[in-house]
């Protein structure tokens, strides 16, 4: 490990007095790798686990191996033991809790099911090997399985050589069993040929796939998983899968999972709860052992056995699956011996108070580190609200190595001033504040909304905005104040969020359009119904409702922010902000970006301080292709006037018409460009 050089950076002299603390830890993270590594020369020699444990075919036998050191005994069972403990299959003891069986290849066939059945000091129980890369469950037992997964022809890549392009990522964040119409569970196979390509369509270049380690329980959105290694099949095969991943390398689209290594489900038969008898192997021991508010248990990251599976477990998608990348959830549960609940993150000491978990941090230091040694390429975005510093800074400057953090204030502020504020009460001066107030050497991925502000007990913007009008009057003959109102401040909250983002952008699929109501997973509360579980695409298809003029205007303003390249090349700069008039405007590369937020007043030649030079309309929220009402020339070129004004930093003035609630980007004209350079 390098020196932690990012700590003391002039962008963010409030590290300094924690210098010291911020080197131990990167002296600690050395030394745990030297630890690891022990002798091998790098992170991807050392997880290899999954080529190691399980259940996998050689030459002439299966093999299967196990870690389980509290166990006394293990055997594999399934049809061809009559589902019984036979001394054939019986597990002989390794060296450090592990575990080796070895059967004839006529033993298994793809298909058949097997579990361990492993005994332990005062009791024994079935388990699924945690090594399961083909997980299923009895629909009507809902008893889980491992599955022999051995086609006789393996699948053949098309795009085997996928490299995702360095250009920032705009992420569709989707989970397949909700993208169907239907009710019912959607499929891998089904995403594929139906949702992938309006993927491709809308325009974005990043596919973030959701709940795709295999999870007991479908209404934990993902979240307790049960086996680490197993796609879920309630999806699909793996084949579908791999299928899916495949068409959208085919397309230009990188995939990323998300990848839950912050806790594990509690299941004990079909997950790690008490694999090997004992409630630690795994996880912590005490109170440290349960995460009480997502009712899961925490993984014990000081012990190198967890380490090397969870690293493994990165290794495994990257390789088997050619995911491009991961999303780390819930790494705040991770970060903090408290898991973070209910703290406001205010000041730097409580970063460095002794309430973080270093082993945590440790751990997602060397997930990085090997993710890029696998593949220079990938994408890895940190979830975590409390805003540790140094989390998406490369490891070689002393960061933790994430590419990506999630700006995870930013939803929470658009529900805040929807909720909370009358619109006069908006503040155009506090909203760039907010947008852009991150630290400037680490990037983000910034969002309206994701699938957390539209889980049930919440609300998506566009439900907050219409309400019940959402109802009845989407309609285009149907007049509606209500209606106009929503769709005028979805598209400008849209258009400021992606413009001041810090590097990338993510959407929730079908937010792009406006989807009603909420997410709610079949459960018993519900009468198990999947009315709220799926994605309702004929809305937007049907010409005669509104939603398709906000997937209209997504695709044209992700179509400009990709063509300006401005989220890679520059940081937004204000150059106006009016609190009585509600007008905001600020500059990013070539393109200017002016909105008015007030509700009834539109302005006659208001003036904006610009570069000096002549514009054109690149987009307007209120042009009639997206609903709006074509108040603004588009085909007007509009010209700074005077001299640039030394006072406002060198700027003229550029004399614009601003609508009632709209939002206008215009672009430098081109040979203005040209005569820059």
């Amino acid at each position: 490990m390098q020196k932690a050089a990012i700590h003391s950076n002039p962008d963010d002299p409030g590290l300094r007095a924690y210098r010291n603390c911020i080197l131990q830890r990167a002296a600690k993270i050395g030394a745990r790798e030297s630890k690891l590594l022990a002798g091998l020369k790098s992170l991807e020699q050392s997880a290899v686990g999954h080529l190691h444990y399980g259940l996998h075919r050689s030459a002439t036998h299966w093999v299967l191996r196990e870690w389980a050191p509290a166990a006394t005994g293990i055997f594999l069972i399934g049809a061809f033991s009559a589902w019984q403990e036979k001394t054939e299959f019986a597990f002989l003891p390794q060296k450090d809790g592990n575990w080796l069986l070895e059967v004839p290849l006529d033993t298994l066939r793809h298909g058949d099911l097997y579990k361990l059945y492993t005994h332990w000091e005062g009791g024994a129980g079935e388990r699924v090997s945690a090594w399961a890369t083909r997980v299923i469950q009895d629909p009507e037992t809902m008893i889980f399985s491992g599955q022999v997964w051995d086609p006789p022809v393996p699948y053949h890549w098309r795009n085997p050589g996928f490299v995702r392009s360095n250009a920032p990522p705009f992420i569709y964040e989707a989970h397949v069993g909700m993208a169907t119409e239907a009710y019912r569970v959607g499929a891998y196979d089904e995403f594929r040929r139906l949702v992938l390509p309006r993927i491709v369509q809308a325009g974005y270049n990043t596919l973030q796939l959701m709940a795709i380690q295999e999870h007991p329980y479908y209404g934990s959105f993902g979240y307790h998983v049960s086996s680490f290694f197993a796609a879920s099949s309630r999806f699909g095969t793996p084949e579908d899968l791999k299928a899916l991943i495949d068409d959208a390398h085919q397309a230009g689209i990188a995939v990323i999972m998300d990848l839950v290594h912050s806790h594990a489900a509690k299941n004990e038969t079909e997950g790690l709860g008490k694999y090997d008898g004992s409630i630690y192997q795994f996880f912590h021991e005490g109170r440290r052992r349960e995460q009480l508010a997502w009712d899961s248990l925490c993984f014990d990251y000081g012990k190198d056995e967890v380490l090397h599976f969870l690293l493994s477990n990165c290794a495994y998608w990257l390789g088997e699956y050619k995911f491009d990348g991961f999303r780390f959830d819930g790494i705040t549960s991770m970060l903090y011996f408290d898991h973070g609940l209910g703290k406001k993150f205010t000041n730097y000491a409580m970063y460095y108070d002794g309430n973080q978990d270093e082993d945590a941090l440790t751990y997602l230091t060397l997930a990085n580190k090997l993710i890029h040694e696998l593949r220079p390429d990938a994408l890895t975005i940190a979830e975590d609200v409390s805003g540790m510093p140094g989390l998406a800074v490369p490891v070689a400057q002393g960061g933790y190595g994430f590419d990506y953090r999630l700006a995870m204030g930013t939803p929470d502020y658009w529900i805040k001033i929807i909720k909370d504020r009358s619109d006069e009460q908006w503040s155009v001066t506090e909203m760039f504040h907010e947008l852009t107030n991150r630290r400037a050497r680490e990037k983000t991925i910034d969002y309206a909304e994701s699938h957390d502000q539209a889980l049930v007990g919440d609300q998506t913007i566009i439900f907050r905005l219409l309400g019940k009008e959402m109802y009845g009057q989407m309609g285009k003959q149907i007049p509606s104040p209500i209606i106009d109102r929503g769709l005028a401040l979805h598209k400008m909250i849209r258009l400021m969020t992606i413009a001041t983002a810090g590097g990338g952008y993510l959407n929730f699929m079908g937010n792009e359009f406006g989807h009603p109501e909420w997410i709610d997973f079949p459960r018993e509360g519900n009468g198990w119904s999947y009315h709220y579980a799926r994605r309702q695409w004929h809305l937007v298809e049907d010409d005669n409702l509104r939603y398709h003029f906000l997937a209209d205007f997504d695709r044209a303003m992700l179509d400009l922010i990709k063509q300006s390249d401005c989220l890679r090349l520059s940081q937004p700069l204000y150059r106006h902000g009016n609190e009585l008039d509600q007008v905001l405007a600020f500059t990013r590369d070539s393109l200017l970006f002016v909105f008015n937020f007030h509700p009834t007043r539109s302005f006659t030649d208001y003036g904006i301080p610009a570069p000096s030079g002549q514009y054109q309309v690149a987009l307007a929220t209120d042009d009639s292709r997206f609903g709006g009402f074509a108040r603004t020339d588009q085909n007007m070129i509009y010209a700074t006037h005077g001299s640039a004004d030394l006072a406002a930093g060198g700027l003229a003035q550029l004399k614009l018409y601003l609508p009632s609630r709209t939002a206008i980007v215009l672009r430098v004209k081109m040979h203005e460009l040209q005569k820059k350079f």
